[in-house]
């Protein structure tokens, strides 16, 4: 399949969970994939595995807080591959499990550092490179905590609803110049942050932590990294030339009720 051939691809947070299936399903669809991420090891290997299956990739060591950081990124991955086409705003962490009159400011901070300022960071950077292509797409990875409460991680739902907000006012800043934006909200997909998520709750036995999740869901089971990939691929694509400030929801039904 070709659905998203030849374009040029960043992946923020590319080195595991959703973010790692989304560069390996863009990579599939004939993607030239950027990988941004701070876990080098797993960055590093995921450029080695794409590039032995005759995919384009290349790693950059990335701290998405850190605009320095993030603009001589964005502006290597122009150069490398000759251009940019499609941004995609996944890294995000989801920080402490606690009630906001117990979170620190640190706390606090760094979340909106990373899921919120970050975002912020790439998409500036990004925009005078999709301009130069003529358009293209910037997916925002929220959550289903960026649309509903849930009693839990105040900093984390915050920080996803900005993300969401952002792509739909973004969405109309930059229809001129043909780039579009949209926010793809989640329900729970079983990820590495989701199992830290689970221990950081007090759940020692992640296997009974995955089925109260799965009962979270009208679908009767938490999702997986493919199932947020291939929305990603759709927004990427030609296919939603005609989508922008959308949400799209993939959440086993979590948000229907």
């Amino acid at each position: 399949m070709n659905r998203v051939a030849n374009r040029i691809c960043i992946v923020t947070g590319a080195a595991q969970g959703i973010g790692k299936a989304c560069a390996l399903r863009l990579a599939e669809e004939g993607a030239q994939l950027a990988l941004f991420d701070l876990m080098d090891d797993a960055g590093r290997a995921l450029a080695a595995e794409l590039e032995h299956r005759g995919f384009s990739a290349h790693y950059w060591h990335v701290d998405v807080a850190d605009e320095a950081c993030v603009k001589a990124a964005i502006d290597g991955v122009a150069a490398h591959f000759g251009g940019l086409h499609v941004l995609v705003n996944n890294a995000g962490i989801s920080g402490a499990t606690a009630p906001t009159d117990r979170l620190t400011e640190a706390e606090w901070d760094r979340v909106q550092a990373i899921n919120v300022k970050g975002v912020f960071f790439c998409t500036k950077h990004a925009i005078p490179h999709l301009r130069r292509a003529g358009g293209g797409s910037v997916v925002n990875l929220s959550s289903i905590y960026g649309l509903v409460g849930a009693a839990d991680v105040p900093a984390y739902h915050a920080s996803k609803a900005a993300v969401a907000m952002m792509a739909k006012n973004d969405a109309l800043i930059y229809a001129p110049d043909r780039i579009r934006f949209n926010s793809i909200h989640p329900g729970f997909i079983w990820t590495p942050m989701v199992e830290h998520h689970l221990q950081a709750s007090g759940q020692s036995d992640l296997a009974a932590g995955r089925e109260s999740l799965a009962k979270l869901h009208p679908l009767g089971h938490v999702g997986e990294p493919d199932d947020i990939a291939w929305g990603v691929v759709y927004l990427a694509s030609e296919e939603s030339k005609f989508v922008t400030g959308s949400a799209l929801v993939i959440d086993g039904g979590y948000t229907a009720r």
